[in-house]
């Protein structure tokens, strides 16, 4: 026989059955915690943007989605990121197309030699067009991640050196070039007949002042706010070899748990705000060299007639640079329809 109720444990049981309701309603109002991760600095308009953009997202999602923003590699480097976001380590990244390519190398298709010394008015036509279209539906069903919408602009990569002067696109010859990663930007350096070295982001000022590398490729932006002249930074070569390009991406766990009201917000939110944060980007790039060069960086530019010229040699070897950075055909010719090319 089981024991008798007692009015005190009666009323015990119905005050907690009473309360479950409520105790569920508060863990299913309690915000998710979207965690993104950046390996740049604090002042780079990557961080810049996604700062603006994470507190508008908060705002837009009342509450039901907490932020936090992890700055200058403390979680990842770019390089891991993306297995990160994979394996849920963390929700929101933005990595360049350059480091996805382990997984996707159609990714780090603006680096090809069709957009050599071209106008970001035409990569745009690129990443905008079919063929950013192909790369985004490869990294959805690759690697199980939720790309945001358009890339986002880092800005024209150029070269950078420190004590050897950059003359010409001649004075590359030899030098030990830091790339970012990525087959395409190994083999334009070799293409000049420098030697490539793949060195992570936050680790580029200690081994320039180092000397582990004799230069490398980046973006004003990129070698201001790092002040790579404090490295030893002290000439640049701008030719505007290829654009730099990122790619926001969601952990696809985190995705599904917005729901289709949050997925349309942070969608929605992405689309309005990126053409600012693209003119951000290019303003940012124009004040970067303004402010190298106040510390003493000494610039060269590649005329256009010049890089036109280089970019019309390095075309009957692209099919070729592409099968060797493993891009598919049918992406190449994506791409050169969408740039008219």
């Amino acid at each position: 026989m089981s024991p008798s109720l007692t009015r005190r444990g009666f009323s015990a049981a119905a005050t907690a059955a009473l309360a479950t309701p409520f105790i569920a309603n508060a863990e299913a109002a309690a915000p998710l915690l979207l965690r993104c991760s950046l390996d740049t600095e604090p002042s780079h308009p990557r961080n810049v943007a996604f700062r603006d953009f994470l507190a508008k997202l908060e705002k837009a999602s009342d509450g039901r989605i907490k932020t936090k923003l992890f700055q200058s590699g403390a979680l990842f480097p770019d390089l891991h990121v993306v297995k990160a976001l994979v394996q849920g380590q963390v929700e929101l990244a933005c990595p360049g197309t350059w480091t996805i390519t382990g997984f996707v190398p159609d990714a780090d298709f603006s680096q090809l030699p069709a957009f050599y010394g071209r106008p970001i008015a035409q990569v745009h036509k690129a990443t905008d067009g079919k063929a950013g279209e192909f790369v985004n539906a490869e990294i959805a069903k690759k690697l199980h991640l939720q790309v945001l919408g358009g890339w986002f602009d880092l800005g024209f990569n150029n070269w950078y050196s420190t004590k050897k002067p950059l003359a010409s696109l001649a004075s590359l010859k030899g030098m030990k070039l830091r790339s970012p990663g990525g087959v395409l930007n190994s083999w334009r350096i070799r293409f000049f007949g420098g030697i490539p070295n793949v060195t992570a982001w936050p680790d580029v000022p200690l081994a320039m002042s180092q000397g582990t590398f004799d230069g490398l490729i980046t973006t004003n932006e990129s070698a201001d706010s790092s002040k790579l002249f404090d490295s030893g930074l002290r000439h640049s070569l701008q030719d505007h070899q290829g654009m730099g390009l990122y790619v926001p991406l969601m952990n696809q766990q985190f995705w599904g748990k917005l729901g289709p009201k949050l997925q349309q917000t942070v969608v929605s939110l992405w689309k309005d705000n990126l053409p600012a944060y693209r003119v951000n980007t290019a303003h940012a790039q124009h004040e970067g060299r303004l402010a190298l060069a106040k510390h003493g960086v000494i610039f060269v530019d590649v005329s256009q007639a010049e890089r036109d010229a280089v970019r019309k040699k390095m075309l009957p070897m692209q099919d070729k640079a592409a099968a060797g950075a493993h891009m598919s055909p049918q992406l190449v010719k994506l791409v050169m329809a969408d740039i008219g090319a």
